[in-house]
């Protein structure tokens, strides 16, 4: 039985999945004073503390500011509400606490419209349910009673607690399966709920993850990504999306891609935008998976390969993908690879990296195929590469989310790169007969080249010869084909290649030749140069997108000029690649105080930070924003650099 929030407007509350597509679910509703409902998603408005939550779910803690508006404006700052589970074998004990006065329910459903269905005894008033032949019961402890339920047509039930003005109250209750009856073992249980939840919350503060002399780093990473493990309910693979809130609308209308699933038939006309089951990200499920490394190695590469195994048959990756749609059309940046060896290397795992690399190879194959007698995503030089959208594969209208619409080949191009609205994307047109953004970009040749040498390396582990030595002959041509072209003595960096010749704009991503290992150390240094400078990059407030010194800078509108964690993280390893040890770790600290300073001030785990004063922005619990702090935690435990050892000389 997998056990957690693990559906994604599932905040406060549980799962209890008992295999695919089967299962039942707990959560709570709280009513005000003045009749205003917080269920379901306003909970994620609500969050003032995503508290910690252990791997096994011993001890998970939540707190809820009641008196925030549910809404994109809200600033949670108090802990009126106060949820905690801890699961023992097969049985979970349930807390929550308010300190607001109103109506505190606990509602059981069904989570994505699973066909379990809790049933009240007449008797007991216990509710039960029987899933693939086990039955799960719940008790709850003195002081609540059954209430009428949100949607009583769909199965649910009630159990609700008055608190008034000036009160503190709460809901205890023990949901176990199993054995010869679970529902007498609830009941026992529930009378020492209290005992039960301290001593788990004890427990965790003895045996959980501890930073050394940063206080708060390897929580900052723990706490925020266990609190973003979800389920993909029809196959019972546990990931990790971009974010609670990223789960894209299920596609409606007919389907053009084959291999997505058509939506099931609705009496409702028009029911509005319907979250989908699951929405993987391509890039952040690989950098998910290395945060996810320092709580749990089995829920690490869990995420890594649920990112692989949103491919494509041809191999693609996508962009984006979830149960009912995806990006057919486009993938990501390849850095599956590069985290699957630094995983490895961390959490040693033959069986699950031998089951990570076909779908890396064919990825990696994927960028190069044959389209037209040209490499699918090659650039103004054949050899390099640029972003692009295979047009005739994008799926048809209703099959895309509404913001998708009608996008231009150039904006899902741009989307590609991960980088959305990059300035370096406003110089490249788009080459309709191509399918790609009509330049050779540094980020996407360097990722390719980290890619294949990561690849090389993974197929010599796994006794793949052949393979390893085709990929790492992959790997020097390309890189001798970006010193040759891309590389610009003027500039002292590896600029993108337009049809006029090298562009003359600078992004953060312009030093990712170094993770690669790309340049000379004499290249290298030239490009320290310029990352350096406090006009361009270097500062207080590290590493923004673009120069300072370019136009677009001052937008400060997502990758206009914002400080974003995976660029930060990427740029960390390359400078160590090279030995650049003191601005590594100036890097990495400026990184981690920014992002612990704003997490402490606001409870959120921001999506990109404003350059100009450190404050976070975008989408307020991004999985992937604890890297910053694991670039320090790695400095701290002075961790070898992920990926290659060697530099090229």
């Amino acid at each position: 039985m997998l056990v957690g929030a693990l559906e994604a407007n599932r905040w406060a509350g549980l799962v209890f999945a008992a295999g695919a597509d089967e299962g039942i679910g707990l959560r709570l509703a709280f009513v005000t004073p003045d009749g205003s409902r917080r269920d379901r998603d306003d909970w994620y408005w609500m969050v003032s503390r995503a508290g910690p939550h252990a791997p096994d779910g011993s001890y998970a803690r939540v707190e809820f500011d009641l008196d925030a508006e549910p809404s994109p404006s809200s600033a949670p700052s108090a802990g009126t509400l106060i949820l905690e589970w801890s699961r023992r074998g097969d049985a979970v004990a349930l807390r929550a606490k308010v300190k607001a006065p109103g109506r505190l329910e606990v509602i059981g459903d069904a989570p994505w419209g699973w066909e379990g269905r809790w049933v009240v005894g007449r008797a007991d008033g216990r509710w039960r349910a029987r899933l693939k032949g086990t039955e799960v019961a719940a008790a709850f402890a003195a002081g609540t009673e059954a209430c009428e339920a949100p949607d009583p047509d769909r199965g649910e039930v009630a159990r609700g607690l008055e608190v008034g003005d000036g009160e503190a109250g709460g809901v205890r209750m023990v949901a176990a399966w199993g054995g010869d009856d679970p529902a007498a073992r609830a009941v026992r249980l529930v009378r020492g709920v209290d005992g039960w939840i301290e001593d788990a919350r004890e427990g965790w503060g003895g045996d959980g993850p501890r930073s050394g002399a940063h206080p708060g780093l390897v929580e900052s990473i723990t706490d925020n990504l266990m609190w973003m493990v979800l389920l993909q309910p029809e196959t019972g693979r546990l990931y990790v999306p971009a974010g609670r809130r990223w789960i894209f609308p299920k596609p409606r209308g007919p389907v053009r891609d084959p291999s997505i699933r058509a939506p099931g038939p609705t009496s409702d006309p028009d029911p509005g935008p319907i979250p989908d089951d699951w929405t993987v990200f391509g890039w952040d499920s690989f950098f998910n998976a290395l945060l996810l490394a320092t709580a749990s190695g089995e829920l690490a590469w869990s995420a890594l390969l649920a990112g692989i195994e949103s491919r494509y048959p041809n191999g693609n990756v996508p962009n984006w993908r979830s149960r009912g749609g995806g990006t057919p059309d486009r993938s990501q940046p390849p850095v599956g690879s590069f985290a699957a060896l630094k995983l490895y290397r961390t959490h040693p795992d033959l069986d699950a990296l031998a089951n990570a690399y076909p779908g890396l190879l064919a990825w990696s194959d994927w960028w190069v195929a044959d389209r037209n007698g040209r490499p699918r995503r090659g650039g103004i030089t054949p050899e390099l590469l640029s972003w692009g959208s295979d047009t005739e594969l994008v799926p048809g209208q209703g099959h895309v989310p509404p913001w998708e619409e009608g996008a231009s080949g150039h904006q899902r191009a741009a989307w590609e790169s991960g980088q959305d609205d990059l300035p370096l994307w406003d110089e490249a047109e788009w080459d309709p007969e191509r399918q790609i953004l009509a330049m050779s970009a540094v980020d996407l040749c360097s990722y390719r080249a980290l890619d294949l040498e990561c690849l090389s390396r993974i197929a010599h582990i796994l006794g793949d010869r052949p393979s390893a030595d085709r990929l790492a002959a992959d790997y020097r041509r390309l890189a001798a084909a970006m010193n040759r072209i891309l590389w610009s003595e003027p500039a002292g960096l590896y600029m993108d290649e337009l049809p006029t010749g090298h562009s003359t704009r600078v992004a953060a991503s312009n030093f990712l030749p170094l993770i690669a290992g790309i340049p000379s150390r004499a290249r290298a240094r030239r490009m320290i140069e310029t990352l350096r400078d406090p006009h361009r990059f270097w500062g207080t407030w590290i590493l923004p997108t673009i120069a300072r010194d370019d136009p677009a800078f001052a937008d400060q509108q997502y990758w206009r000029g914002s400080i974003w964690p995976p660029m930060n993280y990427l740029v960390l390893q390359g400078l160590r690649r090279y030995g650049f040890r003191r601005l590594a770790s100036e890097l990495a600290w400026k990184g981690a105080d920014m992002f612990l300073a704003d997490l402490r001030r606001t409870g959120m785990c921001r999506e990109n930070f404003d350059s100009r004063t450190g404050r976070g922005c975008g989408q307020r619990f991004q999985s992937w924003a604890p890297l910053f702090a694991l670039g320090a935690l790695e400095e701290e435990t002075r961790a070898a650099p992920a990926g290659p050892r060697q530099s090229r000389g």
